[in-house]
């Protein structure tokens, strides 16, 4: 009798295949007809294929796909059987690593691997849709996909595909740098130029600030575009770029424990802070003379912020504009501070507006542009003198500190 090779014994399934003896009603009926008919040569017996016990496997491996792993495991090591039983045809796959077209291929947030799949063959990534989920299922590790844009190649295998999924350098994203005191008009300029969104429709989700949960009291939304490295996706919208930025600097504020009704105040004495003072050190100073000459009554007397509402980019101003009641943030003319921030200030100056450090002056000049030596006052004879000092080392250092 002619039987099947014997799958090995040690797996656990080997006995479904197996062949079942033949049975002495078979050889009987056999013997009947070989007697019957003495002159034709017995036919050879016809090989036969183990059905039942394949059958029987893949019943067992219904009932213990709940199993899971190994449900999967049973089925991999007889694929190759259960596919020829159910006419399944040879997985279709390019090979290496693809041609020089590139593609931008986005997985969106939520997107499964079979959609991953089906989303790659549509592109010409890979070939074959099934091939590459079947890649995922086979890993020892579910893989996980970020969502985003990513640089392929089309006609790509299924595993560099998956290889080029994982590799966070084919990711594409856009950075942004945005300096601490940068001005809310710079700010969108900078991340127009960098993301190739329209500057228009920036200034447009910009002038409608309310959106952001800034509060309506705001002159604009100078103060919430938070400085910091921003990194954003391809094809980001106007309104979420500036959303972010926003989100962002309500972050900052509630760590600092500041009361969404203060953000206001604190963001505007923390931009002038930004602006004024020469170094970081003296922060804490400078917030601390701001301070005082408000519970003093006095003007802030800031060129920086007179120089805000004229919109010029300089620190420096004239009599002309320091006597100008029409620029509402002329702290020369209006006690106080401004009607909004002048700036986008950073953690350090927010801090500074909270927790000016302890002392009694009312004076500060900036005495060396270029290291930033700053001498503060608290009284006006002290502060002609370092007025003075700044004045010489002007003179001596003619278009320095600029």
């Amino acid at each position: 009798m002619v039987t099947d090779p014997q799958p090995p014994d040690s797996h656990p399934f080997a006995e479904f295949f197996r062949e079942a003896p033949e049975g002495s009603q078979h050889h009987g009926r056999r013997a009947a007809r070989e007697a019957a008919n003495p002159g034709r040569h017995p036919r050879e017996p016809r090989r036969r294929r183990p059905l039942r016990g394949i059958i029987t496997l893949i019943v067992a491996i219904v009932l213990v796909g709940g199993l899971g792993a190994i449900g999967t495991s049973i089925y991999f090591s007889y694929e190759p059987q259960i596919n020829k039983i159910f006419g399944a045809k040879t997985v279709e796959d390019y090979s290496g690593d693809g041609t020089a077209d590139k593609v931008s291929f986005v997985i969106a947030s939520g997107d499964t691997g079979d959609v991953i799949g089906t989303n790659l063959q549509k592109a010409d990534v890979v070939k074959s849709s099934a091939t590459f989920y079947a890649l995922l299922l086979k890993q020892p590790t579910a893989v996980v996909f970020q969502p985003g844009t990513y640089t392929l190649a089309k006609q790509m295998s299924s595993q560099s595909a998956l290889t080029a999924l994982e590799n966070p350098t084919n990711h594409v994203t856009i950075s942004v740098v945005i300096p601490e005191g940068t001005v809310a008009a710079d700010v969108l300029t900078k991340v127009a130029d960098a993301t190739g969104v329209a500057l228009t429709d920036l200034q447009a989700q910009a002038a409608n600030f309310t959106q952001f949960g800034i509060d309506a009291s705001a002159p604009n939304i100078e103060g919430y575009l938070f400085p910091a490295t921003y990194t954003f996706e391809p094809n980001t919208s106007a309104h979420d770029l500036i959303k972010t930025m926003v989100d962002r600097a309500f972050q900052s504020l509630d760590a600092a424990g500041v009361a969404p009704a203060d953000r206001e105040k604190t963001l505007t004495l923390a931009s002038v802070i930004q602006k004024e003072a020469a170094q970081t050190p003296d922060f804490y100073k400078v917030s601390r003379v701001f301070v005082n000459r408000i519970a003093d009554g006095m003007p802030l007397q800031s060129d920086a912020t007179v120089a805000y509402g004229t919109g010029a980019k300089r620190v420096d101003t004239t009599d002309a504009e320091r006597n100008d009641e029409s620029n509402k943030y002329n702290t020369y003319v209006y006690k106080g501070l401004p009607v909004g921030p002048i700036s986008n200030p950073g953690d350090t100056a927010i801090d500074a507006a909270l927790h000016p450090v302890a002392g009694d002056w009312i004076y500060f000049v900036t005495v060396n542009l270029d290291t930033g030596e700053t001498v503060f006052s608290s009284n006006l004879d002290d502060h002609n003198k370092a007025v003075a000092q700044y004045q010489a080392w002007s003179a001596a250092n003619p278009g320095s500190g600029g």
